[in-house]
């Protein structure tokens, strides 16, 4: 593993565990090169996954877009980073099971709805409104009067 302060590529494993609930593994490492220490995971991937924009454009999945969106939407709301990262592990798994090697952002955003609502409602109503476009007060309210008939 490539240092990330000074380039280095020998440097040591220092302590590993059990990350995400036995879903990765967190490695402490170490720079002989520059004595800087830093963390790495490391997680099972089932497959390369390509997402499918609206426009048609093909771009391989990103896990680190997916969980920045996930935590703009649970942004002061009472959720750990180690429940951030359980949660995203889940969607990312659940895309990876259920897709082939293709999938919608349509879907992703999808799934990423149906965790959030069960999930937190707050994060759900604005990840709501950020992925079905709201443009006006009338957007929440519409959504808001789906949510409670449901």
């Amino acid at each position: 593993m490539r240092c990330p302060f000074c380039g280095n590529e020998d440097t040591q494993v220092k302590d590993s565990r059990p990350a995400d609930d036995g879903a990765s593994i967190r490695r402490r490492r170490s720079c002989p090169g520059c004595g800087n220490r830093f963390t790495t995971f490391e997680r099972v991937q089932l497959r390369d996954l390509t997402v499918i924009k609206t426009d048609g454009r093909r771009v391989p999945f990103d896990r680190d877009k997916l969980a920045r969106s996930i935590r703009v939407a649970l942004r002061k709301r009472p959720f750990d980073e180690e429940r951030i990262e359980r949660i995203v592990n889940g969607i990312q798994r659940r895309l990876e099971v259920e897709a082939d090697s293709e999938v919608t952002s349509r879907r992703i955003g999808d799934i990423v709805l149906e965790t959030l609502r069960d999930v937190d409602q707050v994060a759900y109503v604005r990840f709501a409104s950020v992925y079905r476009n709201f443009s006006e007060a009338k957007d929440f309210q519409a959504f808001l009067g789906k949510m409670d008939a449901s």
